[in-house]
């Protein structure tokens, strides 16, 4: 949840933590804080709020110092503040943490009664105080960081330097990621890649229950008990610009765009034109097994929730198999029904969201096999999967998702055609045409692009609202929701996602003359019904927006505003509606001076339950 960056090197680590914090903010910005060794002493600065603040106190108080390490905060215990910030302080000890540590009042009673004095109200202050334990008692850092792990119940991902060894830093990890940068003469530690891009792009992944023993010419990983781990660096094509905003006002606006070139990438080598065909060589042992299911279940959370609903109606019709949807954060708890004829699929952009996570073990307890569809590589759920089909968007700054959206359905149609064919479920001839439709899908893509300065004006007239409702029929149900999301996520308004079907069953009791209704209304099998729940809006005032493929002359007489997009197969639809709702949440946003990349309270990876 939180944002870590080390170095040791040969470079000031002040300017390379400061630029690494940069890329990692979108992980949290409660607080932001600094430490650095020099001249054989360990120096803080701290500050609340976003990074600004903290290169504001820098510029007055600088850090020298070639070995450090860096934190921006999403606020789990204590509240945001200064005194709660990391880094924090235990003697010569100074420690950084993402995650949250369970049985940390524990912990801070038994420090408390043998003399030590707290300072914060956070959990990760005692993992400090544990460590200075262990060096008063003549470990050396990496030991008596063991020493502290061995204490510790919880995620967590630290980061530990000390003045009495200021050539290195210590970073360990369970079940919240850590990634280690390799360069020449100077070495990085980071929670996420982007960090770390600006100096090298060969990088080794800490496994749980590993920490890492970093100088500025080495590198060892070792276990929790201290055996030695041997693992070959990942070398990672991500171009460092790529990370930034390329001439967009916001990272969300540029990722929105992205999204043609990332469906691309997504689709690239899985689509055989020639053959008429998908080829999902990464399946390959799954391929035997497919026959032999009976049942499907899919855990995501937040959007990765709306794209694996969707999902859902693709494997149903394609592969006529049942599908059941879970929230991760609900999964493990309701004794889940599944066994080795049943396939969990799990969808998560970073790889790391902790309740999705623990589906996955949960699964695997019960003998299922688990295929993941997330976006980072060699992250957590990727590496605990039996399957991993990865999608290809690239770095996603914003904290509200878009093109992980996309690329997460691109992902669950090329699934749904594969698994259908392997089943007998779809005719070789329906392949051929769903394998021609999504070759075209980011060509549409595009022509939904297209709509943006439409968009812009509705969302001028919109963005004083304090209430919107989506509706949405079928397969473009969960694209209402995701609209919904957008919006609530980064305007700040109350916004509802419902089946247009649903609406007589309580919320045509909110439409009046101020409630804008968004539907989703492509010409497809449920258009005439849908349309008739509109009219039901209209005859009680309510503001019409339709976004729609084809609107005929009743449709364009009831809406006070039409968003044309392209059209494709029915079962596609969700990709190219999705945008114009992704860039109406956008500009309304923007028309309402919200912060549109870190809206408040929100973070972009959730690692913590």
């Amino acid at each position: 949840m939180c944002g870590i960056v080390g170095y040791v090197g040969h470079r000031q680590a002040e300017r390379v933590l400061v630029g690494g914090l940069r890329k990692l903010e979108y992980r949290g910005y409660d607080s932001a804080g600094l430490a650095t060794i020099s001249e054989g002493r360990v120096e803080v600065r701290r500050a609340v709020g976003k990074l600004d603040n903290l290169e504001t106190l820098l510029d007055a108080e600088p850090l020298s110092g070639s070995v450090g390490m860096g934190h921006t905060r999403w606020a789990t215990h204590g509240r945001p503040s200064e005194r709660n910030a990391h880094p924090h302080r235990a003697g010569d000890v100074v420690v950084i943490h993402n995650g949250i540590i369970e049985n940390y009042v524990q912990l801070r009673e038994e420090l408390a009664a043998a003399g030590c004095v707290l300072c914060s109200d956070t959990d990760t202050e005692v993992i400090g105080h544990l460590i200075e334990g262990g060096r008063k008692s003549g470990k050396s850092l990496a030991d008596a960081t063991r020493g502290a792990i061995a204490r510790l119940r919880g995620s967590f991902a630290i980061v530990v330097i000390s003045s009495g060894e200021p050539d290195r830093l210590i970073a360990a990890k369970n079940a919240t990621p850590v990634v280690v940068g390799l360069g020449q003469g100077e070495n990085l530690v980071a929670s996420d890649i982007p960090a770390l891009l600006d100096y090298t792009r060969d990088v080794l992944f800490l496994e749980d229950g590993e920490m890492a023993e970093v100088t500025a010419d080495s590198v060892r990983l070792s276990t929790f008990d201290g055996r030695v781990v041997e693992r070959a660096a990942r070398r990672i094509t991500w171009d460092p610009v790529t990370a930034q905003k390329g001439g967009y006002k916001h990272f969300l606006l540029k990722e929105i765009h992205e999204q043609p070139t990332a469906i691309i990438d997504t689709l690239r080598g899985r689509l055989d034109q020639d053959a008429a065909s998908v080829t999902l060589g990464e399946l390959e042992g799954l391929e035997k097994d497919i026959a032999a299911l009976e049942h499907v279940t899919i855990v995501a959370c937040g959007t990765a929730w709306h794209a694996a609903l969707i999902g859902r109606y693709a494997i149903e019709r394609l592969v006529r198999l049942p599908v059941d949807v879970d929230y991760g954060s609900e999964y493990r708890y309701r004794d889940p029904i599944i066994d080795s004829r049943t396939l969990m699929i799990v969808v998560s952009q970073s790889g790391e969201t902790a309740d999705t996570l623990a589906a996955v073990e949960a699964a695997h307890e019960r003998g299922a096999k688990v295929l993941a569809v997330c976006n980072v590589l060699d992250s957590s759920i990727a590496r605990k999967a039996d399957y991993v089909l990865y999608t290809h968007a690239g770095p996603e700054i914003s904290v509200a998702s878009t093109k992980a959206f996309t690329t997460q359905l691109a992902a669950f149609y090329l699934l749904a055609v594969w698994m259908g064919r392997r089943r007998g479920a779809l005719a070789a001839a329906e392949e051929a045409r769903y394998v021609q439709a999504l070759a075209e899908l980011p060509l549409l893509v595009e022509g939904a692009l297209k709509e943006e300065e439409a968009i812009a004006r509705v969302a001028r007239q919109l963005s004083g609202v304090s209430d919107v409702l989506y509706l949405g029929r079928g397969v473009n149900f969960p694209v209402a929701l995701e609209g919904a999301l957008k919006l609530k996520e980064i305007s700040y308004i109350h916004a509802e996602g419902y089946p247009s079907g649903e609406m007589k069953h309580g919320p045509i009791a909110l439409i009046d003359e101020q409630m804008p209704v968004v539907v989703i209304i492509p010409t497809d099998e449920v258009y005439e019904k849908t349309l008739s729940n509109l009219k039901e809006v209209e005859s009680r005032g309510g503001r019409i927006l339709s976004v729609t493929d084809d609107a005929d002359a009743e449709l364009a007489r009831i809406s006070e505003w039409v968003v044309p997009v392209p059209r494709t197969d029915s079962l596609l639809m969700p990709m190219i509606l999705a945008v114009p709702l992704q860039l109406l949440a956008y500009y309304v946003a923007v028309e309402r001076g919200s912060d549109v990349d870190q809206p408040r309270n929100l973070a972009k990876s959730v690692t913590v339950e």
